[in-house]
This record gives structure tokens, sequence and C-alpha cells, in this order.
């Protein structure tokens, strides 16, 4: 269990978080090789494995012929740890009883990112250093703006855990501690998400139409009234929100504007896809692409290198632009079993999953905004939430009762 905690211990430090990965992985191949008689009993192997497969094989179809070879199968390589990893998690989650620990610990995780952030809200420094001009960094660094990304993704995980300690006014107040160093974090996308987490998690708590209307009515005020106590304290808030507004003009020009270019790059990704829709340019490869298929003009390509925006910035985009029709449609299955697995589960089981699905959820809801899946960091993170949900989903008389010698 410690390894698993460690890797969002690790997050906020660059590449560090791999180290807690990859002593995992070993772990995972050792467990595959000398245990894997009783492995193919397990149920979260199986679906480990179906989800591997809508992970990595449409990035090893789109190597063959990508526009930067090398970028590609490095990456296809570099995937193949996440198997073992998963197989890993699936065996140190084994035990239903684990997971109430498992569950705080990773709350614990996450509000210490918090009061770090508050605190760089107060002071202007955290354990990170001072915050970038438009956006709260936290823990994170002015270099690495993913607090707020992060923040709302593994929000599930504070807001379930203060709701099982402090009943509604825990979670109220889960909700208003998370709210602020979101908001300030400065990324729309990130906001989004947390809104998404907050709208589940009140129908969770209504079931009823009319109640879940009276308490959605509730929170936006809420959130207007801090936004709007942002907008007046926060220069760098102030200004992420004129340019949102841009969009309200209703111009192409604005709207791109208001979106910090990204139609750009969306318009790009669609042609980057059309050009090549079974298998896309390669994963990895929309940057080196990128060029290639821009309206002229355009800002984002580099006229020393002549790469362009890193990625799509929108998983169907990433998927189609990278992957192809291949990608996108081994994604749409993977989903579906992954949504299948928790319906065909029952009421524990899915109290157990609630935490790292919900996660899965903001992170994948497709009409958003994302950073990139097949990347090495943001991919770390997403098959580290796969692999609890997997383990999460393991009923008890699949547990596994084997141990490395």
């Amino acid at each position: 269990m410690i390894l698993l905690l460690l890797v969002p211990v690790l997050l906020p430090f660059g590449r560090t978080a791999e180290a807690p990965l990859s002593i995992a992985a070993i772990i995972g191949v050792i467990l595959l090789l000398r245990q894997h008689g009783v492995w193919r009993k397990s149920a979260s192997l199986g679906l480990m494995l179906l989800l591997f497969a809508c992970y990595w094989l449409p990035a090893f179809f789109s190597a063959f012929d990508s526009v930067v070879p090398a970028k590609s199968w490095e990456t296809v390589a570099g995937d193949l740890r996440f198997l073992p990893f998963a197989v890993f998690a699936g065996y140190a989650l084994r035990q239903t009883n684990i997971w109430p620990r498992m569950q705080c610990l990773i709350a614990l995780i996450v509000l210490v990112w918090l009061l770090d952030a508050w605190l760089q809200i107060l002071t202007g420094f955290s354990l990170g250093g001072a915050a970038d001009k438009e956006h709260l960094s936290g823990i994170f660094g002015a270099d690495n703006l993913k607090l707020g990304p992060v923040l709302a993704v593994l929000s599930p995980f504070l807001l379930l855990e203060a709701r099982a300690r402090f009943s509604r006014t825990g979670l109220i107040a889960a909700f208003l501690f998370l709210l602020v160093p979101i908001l300030l974090a400065g990324e729309r996308a990130s906001w989004l998400s947390f809104a998404l987490v907050c709208l589940i998690m009140l129908w969770r708590e209504t079931r009823a139409p009319l109640r879940f209307a009276v308490w959605c009515m509730a929170a936006l005020t809420g959130a207007c009234f801090v936004a709007a106590i942002a907008w007046q304290t926060s220069p760098g808030f102030a200004a992420r929100m004129q340019r949102s507004l841009l969009v309200l003009q209703g111009t192409h020009s604005a709207v791109d504007e208001a979106s910090a270019g990204r139609l750009r790059i969306w318009h790009t990704a669609l042609a980057m896809g059309a050009a090549h829709p079974l298998n896309g340019v390669g994963v990895r490869g929309f940057r080196y692409a990128y060029a290639t298929y821009a309206e002229p003009g355009d800002f984002f390509v580099d006229p020393v290198t002549h790469e362009g925006a890193s990625h799509a910035h929108q998983l169907l985009l990433e998927l189609f632009s990278e992957t192809g029709l291949i990608g996108v449609f081994a994604w749409l299955i993977g989903a579906w079993f992954a949504i299948r697995a928790w319906w065909r589960a029952d009421v524990p089981t899915r109290l157990r999953a609630l935490a790292p699905g919900l996660a899965l959820v903001a992170m994948c809801f497709p009409l958003n905004t994302h950073l990139a899946f097949y990347s090495a960091w943001w991919g770390l993170l997403f098959w580290w939430l796969l692999a609890l949900y997997c383990a999460a989903l393991q009923s008890e008389s699949h547990e596994v009762t084997t141990h490395v010698a």
C-alpha cells in the first residue's frame, strides 16, 4: 500500500513518481510469472487486461507509420509498465478492510496540498515557492501549473471522506475548502471537472429532482459569491475571467482568444485525423505533425523548430489525431467495459470504487479540455486511478491469498 500512496505523494515533484510505480510494476511482473495460475481467477485482472488493451493497442498500431517513429515506439514501450503496476495494485488492495484506510490517506494527501495552497493564497508563498502571475500553483510550483486539474480530479477522495466522517457539514466544508484553490488555480478545465464532481455528489445526496435543483442552486450561489470575491481580490483570476467572457462576443477570433487558442489547435487536430483516419499521426507525434496541418500564421508553430502545440488539449481529438479511429473506438470499448463492471458490482463494492471511479469521470469527461493521456505524467495519474478502480471492483470471493516468496 505504501508504494501506491507514494505515487500521489511524489506527483508534485516531476518524474519522481515513476520510482514507486516502477518498483510496483516489477513486483507485478513477479506476481504474473510466479502466481499466474491464481491470477487467472482474479476478476480484477480480467478487467485490467481489457482496459490496458484498449489503452495500449491504439498506441502500438499508431507507431508503425508515425511521423516520429522513435518517440512513438518509446511511448509504446514505456506504457507497458502500467499493466504490471495495475496487477500489483490489485494484489496490494485485495483485502476489503484495507480500503477505508487507503481512501483516508489519499484524502489526507489532498488535504495537505490544499493547506499548502491556502498558505500561498494568504502569503503568496508555499512549499512550491511563489505563485504564478495568473495561477495559484501551490506545491506543484509556478513552472508546473497542474494544481487545479489534480485537485479537481482527486477531489472525490476528500469530499467522500469528509462526508463519511462529518456528515453533510463536512461535505459542505470540504467543498468550500476545495473551491477557492481550484478557482484561483485558473485552469478552466479544472473548474468544469470540479463542477461535474459536485453535481454527482449532490445527486448522491438528494436522489430527488426537486431537492437536487435546490442544492444545485445553493452550491452555484456559493460558488458565484466566492468567484465574485476572487474577481475583486485576485488580479490573475480577474484576467482569466475577462478572457473567458470574450466568448460572449460570439466571433471566431473572440472564441479562439477566450479558449487560449484552443480552437486552432482543435481544427489542426481534426485535419491530422482526417489525413490519417485509421491510426493517426502516431502517439505523441502531435507537436511534430502540427506545422504540416496548421493554418498559415498559426502562432503555435515555432519558426525555428517547426514544432507546434504539444497535444490536442481534448481527449477525443488527441485519440483521433494521434491514434485514429482505432484509438477512438478502442477507448469507447474500454469505457463500456469499465461502466459495465460498475453496474455488475454489488453495493459494498461500488462504495469502494466510488472515489477512483468518480475521479476517472472527472478526468475523462469528453465535454472538456484535457492534458495528454499518453504523456508520461498525466498517463501515470490516469493509470494510478484505473488501477485503484479495478482493484476496488475486485469482489471478496476473488481475493488472492498468495504471496511473493
